[in-house]
């Protein structure tokens, strides 16, 4: 059976149309996450032997690009290393100084590279990327709750971070001695955008 010229245009047309949809919505399934540093929170806890140290830090500013369908994200969520505050001066001057070496190092990040699951209120996805801290990369993988309210989103990141091991000196003294690790809980708001293309 032949096809007809008109059928051939016909069916070519409607190939075509197929193809600018689906490219569209692939399109329209990337999102970007657009930190608010005014409503991110960043707080610190170290156990110690006579009582836990808590303190914060700020965020700067963030900005995530994910795509859904393939798990697939780029971008990072910044923190002013400078920032953080214990409420006590002389021990912050420490942990500036000796830990952190803030001036050396004046940013810490954290990379992401891949989001697993679904996004939406109420969910919880497995994010990985890597944690930058004193001028080195970590690979990390996180469990990361998430509430979405209009196209506000808050997703809440808890973590211990090995300062020791990953070559910051310990702080602890004679009288003194401090975890090798810290509990960080951040709480990352931010918009939620559909990136078209």
């Amino acid at each position: 059976m032949r096809i007809r010229p008109r059928c051939r245009v016909r069916a070519g047309l409607a190939f075509l149309s197929l193809v600018l949809v689906s490219s569209s919505l692939a399109a329209a399934q990337q999102q970007s996450f657009v930190l608010d540093p005014q409503k991110t929170t960043i707080a610190l806890t170290l156990d110690a032997s006579l009582h836990a140290v808590h303190g914060t830090f700020r965020a700067t500013r963030g900005n995530i690009l994910f795509d859904p369908a393939s798990g697939t994200a780029s971008g990072s969520i910044v923190v002013d290393a400078t920032s953080g505050d214990t409420s006590n001066s002389t021990r912050d001057h420490k942990m500036h100084k000796d830990v952190l070496e803030s001036d050396r190092f004046p940013e810490i990040s954290f990379s992401i590279a891949r989001i697993t699951g679904t996004v939406a209120n109420g969910s919880t996805v497995r994010a990985e990327g890597s944690f930058h801290i004193h001028g080195d990369d970590h690979p990390i993988t996180l469990s990361v709750p998430i509430e979405i309210h209009g196209d506000i989103l808050a997703a809440k990141l808890e973590f211990q971070i090995p300062y020791v091991a990953w070559g910051m000196k310990n702080p602890s003294t004679f009288v003194l001695r401090v975890s090798k690790e810290v509990d960080m809980e951040v709480v990352a708001v931010g918009r939620l955008e559909k990136q078209p293309n």
